[in-house]
């Protein structure tokens, strides 16, 4: 156990702002510490720390001993004061992750900061931040499921993210335009701890592609550089806007993903087991998680656009395995879906009431009128 008095006065210093949240990630309670950054940190962080030992070296606040010197040093520095040594220069486009994200973000996050220092010098931002990337990904195909090399080129002169099926191709596979462009990490959907989902607009429905890089530091790189490409084009798109309002638009993690039960427009039809993922205003379903394209797609409006959710099914139907029932309602229709637990209908039922409840942007009325719902 740690001595007594060093051990006060580390809980001393926790108190201190800053102290009180994890310095990587802002997972409260922080209870271990970096003694040679001078940062506190918590658990799954400290594991990240403890490989780069070159740089950092862990011990917990409240079972290891302290000697006076580090327990100095911790006063001397903390989180606020880290901070400002080693996130001084971070493009306002760059993915700063919290606990809830993945351990890869999370990991690269770490190591960018003080490992490679990328955001005391910035010349070592280039990889996210030129404005044009290429490279090899593995991508898995669209009908046999199988993981391929493959060609992208990340231009934001072009305004596209493109790919080739051969290296030495003249014409792009796919040109995803980048005004449509996201990406959100899917390590166990994937199979992969590097699993990136990018998806994007083709004839107004969504198309996914799932990739993934060898080199976690890759795969991340390809992520903030599809950011950053992103925030310029927004930059143009919306000048008069700030950082703070383009930043949460640069990309998006799901709403809500995983199984339901649903019906045709009919409500006569037997129910089927599908995946459906909530992309903001898009409900899509898909035959399987890693379908290229959903089977159809429901847009969710706003209360004041007679949109609703309902718990619960009509009495007269029928045909649905599983008992826990929701009822979205829109001005054209009703939609049947039926969930397997409690659990995951109040889930569902909590993310399309968030979305119900936000009022439609000018735009969102423009994607309502030319939405396909595919039945």
């Amino acid at each position: 156990m740690a001595k007594e008095k060093p051990r006060k006065a580390l809980q001393e210093l926790l108190r201190r702002p800053g102290n009180q949240l994890c310095a990587d990630c802002s997972a409260p309670d922080p209870d271990w510490a970096s003694h040679t950054l001078g940062v506190f940190i918590c658990l799954n962080c400290s594991g990240i720390h403890r490989n780069i030992p070159q740089v950092s070296k862990v011990k917990s606040v409240r079972l290891d001993s302290w000697d006076d010197v580090q327990v100095e040093f911790m006063a001397a520095n903390g989180n606020n004061v880290a901070k400002a040594r080693y996130e001084s220069k971070i493009p306002p486009f760059y993915y700063k992750p919290t606990f809830p994200d993945c351990q890869l973000l999370r990991e690269q996050w770490i190591r960018a900061k003080y490992e490679r220092k990328e955001f005391i010098y910035t010349e070592k931002q280039e990889p996210y931040s030129a404005g044009y990337r290429e490279g090899l990904l593995w991508k898995r195909g669209r009908d046999n499921g199988q993981f391929l090399s493959r060609k992208f080129v990340l231009s934001e002169r072009e305004g596209a993210l493109k790919y080739f099926n051969k290296n030495d191709a003249k014409e792009p596979k796919a040109i995803m335009k980048i005004e449509h462009l996201n990406a959100t990490f899917q390590p166990s959907k994937i199979g992969n701890p590097h699993g990136l989902q990018i998806t994007y607009l083709k004839d107004n429905s969504t198309r996914n592609i799932f990739v993934y890089h060898e080199d976690g530091k890759e795969t991340v790189d390809w992520f903030n550089a599809i950011r950053a490409a992103r925030f310029h084009y927004l930059q143009v798109a919306f000048p008069g806007a700030s950082d703070v309002d383009l930043v949460p638009k640069l990309s998006r993690n799901y709403l809500k993903e995983g199984y339901m039960e649903k019906t045709g427009p009919k409500q006569t039809e037997g129910f089927k087991k599908r995946w459906f993922t909530m992309d903001d205003r898009r409900l899509m379903y898909f035959k399987d998680p890693l379908d290229a394209f959903a089977r159809g797609e429901v847009f969710i409006g706003s209360k004041e656009n007679s949109y609703k959710v309902l718990e619960g099914l009509p009495p007269s139907t029928q045909g649905n395995h599983w008992q826990y029932g929701i009822t979205i309602v829109t001005p054209d229709r009703k939609f049947l879906f039926a969930c397997e637990t409690e659990s995951d209908q109040l889930e569902w039922i909590t993310a399309f009431q968030k979305v119900i409840s936000r009022p439609m942007l000018p735009q969102e009325y423009a994607v309502e009128a030319h939405f396909k719902h595919k039945p």
